[in-house]
Formats: C-alpha cells, sequence, structure tokens
C-alpha cells in the first residue's frame, strides 16, 4: 500500500475503518460497513464515494469543442452551456478508448475520464489541440442516492435547482465547487470537485447530514451492475464498438451518417455503419438461473453440451437491490434477444442464465 497513491481523502477512510485496496495505482476503500450495507444504503438514503482517482482535464480556447469531435462521436458543439453529457474516445478501428463526462462551463470544457486510463487520455489531447489542462489539485466525491439533494442542500441551497446533467460553480464556505448533477449508482446525485486542501472537511459536512454514509469500491461496483452500466476495461475495452456495447444512444444524430457534421472521428465507417444497421454481436443483461453469481470471464455457451462458447460475461456479481445474481456480457444478435436461455460455465459446471434487458435497477434521476 506504501507504493500507491493516495487521494485527498486518504486519512479521512483511515479513520472511519475502511478496508484499503490498490485500485488503478490509488490506495482506495472497497469498503467501510460492508459492500452489502453501503449499496443498500444508497439505494435508500445517501452514499459518500471518493472518485478522486478519476481524471480531471480542462479544455479551454475557441477551438476546443471542434477539437474534442474529432475524437469523440459525440456532440461537443451543439451542448449547451452549464450541461453535461456521456462520451468515448474511439481508435480507428472502432473501438473504445475511453469513456468520460463532457461538460459545457462557458468558456472551456471539463471532461472527466477514468482513473486508469487519464495518462493516456492527456496524451491524446494534448497531441490533438492546444488548451489542455490536467487538474490536480482538487479532489472528487460523489454523493449519491434519494437523500443526496437534501444532503447536499443543507450546504449548497443552490444545488437544489439543478437538474440531471447540469453542471454549476457554487460556493461552499468561501470555496468553488464544481458540481454536476449525475454519477454512476442509477440513483440521483451528484459529483463535486473540491480543492484538495479543502476536500476533507468538505466530506466530513456531507458526512454530518442526516442519511449519509461513507461507502467504497464495492458498493459503486455492485451499483453501477444494477444500473447496466459499463467499467472500462471489462464491459467496453480498445475492441469494442459503441454499437455492441449498446451506446449508440449517446452519438447525437449531427454525428451519424446524414449529419451535419456527420463522422470526422476515429473509425467512423464502422461505428456510423453499425449503428445505423446494427451490431452482430450486443451487450446483454443476463440473470444466472440460481444463487451462484456468474463473474468476469465466464464462457457462455448457446445449448448446454455446445462445443464452443459464443459469448462471455464482462461484469458479474451479487445485486443487493434485487437479492440475486446478476451479470452482463456479449452474446451474437441470434441469443440477444431477452428471455433467451444461454450456459455458462462455471468451475467446470454448465449452469443457466437468461437474457434480460437492462437496467436490472431503474434509474430515478432528476430530469
Amino acid at each position: 500500500m506504501n507504493a500507491l497513491l493516495r487521494t485527498p481523502l486518504y486519512d479521512l477512510h483511515q479513520a472511519l475503518g475502511a478496508r484499503m485496496v490498490g485500485f488503478a495505482g490509488y490506495a482506495m476503500p472497497v469498503q467501510f460497513a460492508g459492500v452489502m450495507a453501503e449499496h443498500r444504503h444508497c439505494r435508500a438514503a445517501a452514499a459518500l464515494f471518493d472518485v478522486s482517482h478519476m481524471g480531471q482535464i480542462i479544455l479551454g480556447g475557441r477551438g476546443a469543442a471542434q477539437g474534442l469531435e474529432a475524437l469523440v462521436p459525440v456532440d461537443v458543439a451543439g451542448l449547451e452551456p452549464g450541461r453535461q453529457r456521456y462520451g468515448f474516445f474511439t481508435n480507428d478501428a472502432g473501438g473504445i478508448e475511453d469513456d468520460l463526462m463532457i461538460a459545457n462551463r462557458g468558456d472551456h470544457l471539463l471532461l472527466v475520464v477514468n482513473a486508469a486510463r487519464k495518462a493516456a487520455d492527456l496524451a491524446l489531447l494534448e497531441g490533438a489541440m492546444a488548451g489542455v489542462e490536467a487538474v490536480t489539485d482538487r479532489a472528487l466525491l460523489a454523493l449519491q442516492g434519494p437523500g443526496a439533494e437534501a444532503a447536499l442542500a443543507a450546504l449548497v441551497p443552490d444545488a437544489a435547482a439543478m437538474r440531471f446533467m447540469d453542471v454549476a460553480v457554487l460556493d461552499w464556505d468561501g470555496v468553488a465547487l464544481w458540481i454536476s448533477r449525475s454519477g454512476y449508482t442509477g440513483e440521483d446525485g451528484y459529483e463535486i470537485s473540491v480543492p484538495e486542501g479543502r476536500a476533507e472537511a468538505f466530506a466530513r459536512a456531507l458526512l454530518a447530514q442526516p442519511g449519509v454514509l461513507p461507502a467504497g469500491l464495492g458498493a459503486r461496483d455492485s451499483l453501477r451492475l444494477e444500473a447496466g452500466l459499463c467499467l472500462y476495461g471489462q464491459d467496453i475495452d480498445e475492441a469494442t464498438s459503441p454499437a455492441e456495447a449498446g451506446l449508440g444512444w449517446a452519438i447525437q444524430k449531427v454525428r451519424r451518417l446524414g449529419g451535419v457534421r456527420e463522422g470526422g472521428f476515429p473509425g467512423d465507417a464502422r461505428i456510423m455503419a453499425e449503428v445505423a444497421q446494427g451490431p452482430a454481436r450486443r451487450r446483454v443483461g443476463l440473470l444466472p438461473q440460481g444463487r451462484a453469481p456468474m463473474r468476469a470471464g465466464v464462457a457462455l455457451f448457446a445449448a448446454q453440451d455446445a462445443a464452443e462458447p459464443v459469448g462471455q460475461i464482462t461484469s458479474g456479481g451479487f445485486g443487493p437491490t434485487l437479492d440475486r445474481p446478476v451479470a452482463m456480457g456479449y452474446l451474437p444478435v441470434q441469443q440477444a434477444t431477452p428471455g433467451t436461455t444461454v450456459w455458462g460455465d462455471l468451475r467446470g459446471k454448465r449452469l443457466p442464465l437468461q437474457v434480460a434487458p437492462l437496467p436490472f435497477h431503474s434509474p430515478s434521476y432528476r430530469k
């Protein structure tokens, strides 16, 4: 653990009794009271997550939107000030190099990228445009759950007026908070960037609010799995196209075939064709027919006695909200219809799973 980087909240995690693990080069809390309890508390009240390991990058200058559109198949130029949207960097083969959030903050864009990819993303951006600045002096917190609005509004009243995917700079005790109403749990909530020197004080102020408890990476993972959200490096990677991953909705019409700014991003020919015509395989929800979870890497077969696998689970575990195992993975379109039975090889034994619609848990965003 001594060789790992520490977030500005490391000492607070230690004081709260967190179990720490290495993740993306950082010492991070995997749990406090327990994954199941933290998961259920987030669904019922409010959970506070440290996501300071994520990358925050500013893109300045008048050409920032156009420069970014050369790297992502997303309508950045049409993004209104004070709003944010989901996107992904693509490669020449049509795969996903990383997924990210893009916020229009008026005179610049703010990106939030995955921890394991932030150095590569920064290099990609710096090679493509000027005005790229890595933010290295701010922590990032995620306050998630139906009680998130009341908890944050007690400290920052104007946060209550924000809607899903709004972004704003609001004051707390003389500190400029960069706030988005978004998250990675399927619940209403906020992601809050705070100067690192005030991060612990702000986190403690949130934890002092009724119903707010700390939560770790374990609950964050089970929450996002129930919400059908992708984890980069598992559910999406450089070989996975947006259409295969079920992310075609994030490519606006202006960037698709026939749009006023169609293409012009890496892998555009494959990506636009698959969005229009459909891919050969798809990410699907999977419900193991039993109590045994099936995790990433489990091979999937079209029949119990089939010799060759047709797909693979990319994320899986126990869904506390559903009180049953859940998983996601990829299957050919012939096997991807909800209700289809496929078979997973679990420790040499073939067990059935049913293809199911995503998400498993309907989101409760404040729109």
